[in-house]
Parts: structure tokens; C-alpha cells; sequence
């Protein structure tokens, strides 16, 4: 069994979120940098764990953000909690900024050893959640231009192309796309959220 949980960052991980940043960005931010997002009351740093136990194949997933199981139909309802005695590995990581009315969200990563499995989707969802419990009225977020497996991750949750910022990555010069998703303070967001973290639920089956 894996279990996989979305639960706040803390200082014991940083360590595991700069490697994180290292296999996906090369280094975008320092371990201090991550500190300060961690002593920032306007940050939410959110991290996605995996514990292995080897007892079948059935997977959990649980977010402290809102009661997130998954598990596969022949092994019956998971229990909601991680087992006992198990290591968990930190394989994702998200990060949003509340500025005035909006949720700026900069950092979305998987390890590329777990990408493709629908688990950058979980991720987004529970950044959603966090900006929606602030009442935040709207998301933004720079991706590379390039990055079309991301965009498309974006489009499927709402965001729209808003414009670009040009040779805004420094690495190779590539534009950057800027997306917005408006009324996410709005009650039926929040009925949009709980019937997308079922269709998250039943992917991740397919997919694991």
C-alpha cells in the first residue's frame, strides 16, 4: 500500500523541498528562501508525502486541507490515516502568496520519478482549496510558454491565458504565459472543488 498525504510544510522538511527544487528547477530557491515562505502568514507551503508499507497495491491519499482518500475498489474504503511505522518521502511540493485579493501560485512540483500520474493535479487542487478557505478572489501563475503538459494541467482547472512576459525566463529566453482563474471565493467554486477531487480520485486509481 502507498499512502499519500498534502499537508503543510514545516522546517523539518526543507531540506527534502530544496532537493525537490534541485530535481525540478535546478535551484530556483535557496533553503532560506523556503524559511521565509514558512514564516510569511500570507504563504501557504504545501508539501505531498508517500509512505510505502507493502501490504498490496492499493493507494490513500489524504489532505488535511479536506478528507482525501483514494483507494482501489477491491480492497474496500481506506482508512483515513497513514500507517503506522513507515517512512514517508516528500515528492511534491506547492507554494501560493495571498497579495490583496489573489493567489499567486509559484511553485507547483512533482519528482520527476512520480510525474505522469495525476499527482500534480492533487496538488493544484489542495493550492485551490487553500485559496478559497482565504477567500481569495482569484489565482495567478506564470508557466514557460513551452511547458504544455502544464498548461494544459491549468486550462483543465479554469485558467485562462491573460498575456505573456517576454524572455521572462532567464535560463533560455523563453516567454512566460501568464493564466488567471477568477471566483474562487464564490460557494459554487467550492461545489466545483469537492466534484473535481472526486474525478481526481478516480484518475489517480486509473492511473496507480
Amino acid at each position: 500500500m502507498r499512502f499519500l498525504e498534502i499537508k503543510q510544510i514545516t522546517a523539518e522538511h526543507l531540506n527534502s523541498v530544496v532537493e525537490i527544487d534541485r530535481l525540478c528547477f535546478g535551484g530556483l530557491w535557496t533553503i532560506e528562501g523556503y524559511r521565509r515562505e514558512l514564516g510569511s502568514p500570507n504563504s501557504d507551503l504545501l508539501g505531498l508525502w508517500a509512505s510505502e508499507t507493502g501490504a498490496g497495491e492499493s493507494e490513500i491519499l489524504d489532505s488535511e486541507l479536506e478528507s482525501f482518500d483514494i483507494f482501489t475498489p477491491q480492497n474496500g474504503a481506506g482508512t483515513g490515516a497513514p500507517p503506522l511505522q513507515t517512512t514517508q518521502t516528500l515528492i511534491g511540493l506547492g507554494c501560493l502568496w495571498a497579495i490583496l485579493e489573489e493567489a499567486h501560485i509559484t511553485i507547483l512540483a512533482i519528482d520527476p520519478r512520480f510525474q505522469g500520474r495525476g499527482l500534480g493535479q492533487a496538488l493544484l487542487w489542495a493550492l485551490l482549496k487553500s485559496a478559497n478557505r482565504r477567500q481569495l478572489e482569484r489565482a495567478t501563475l506564470e508557466v514557460r510558454a513551452s511547458n504544455s503538459i502544464a498548461v494544459s494541467l491549468y486550462k483543465k482547472f479554469g485558467f485562462q491565458e491573460a498575456g505573456r512576459r517576454k524572455r521572462y525566463y532567464a535560463d533560455t529566453g523563453e516567454d512566460a504565459v501568464i493564466m488567471w482563474r477568477s471566483g474562487i471565493e464564490k460557494p459554487e467554486f467550492q461545489q466545483y472543488l469537492a466534484i473535481e477531487k472526486q474525478q481526481i480520485c478516480d484518475r489517480l486509481i486509473q492511473k496507480n
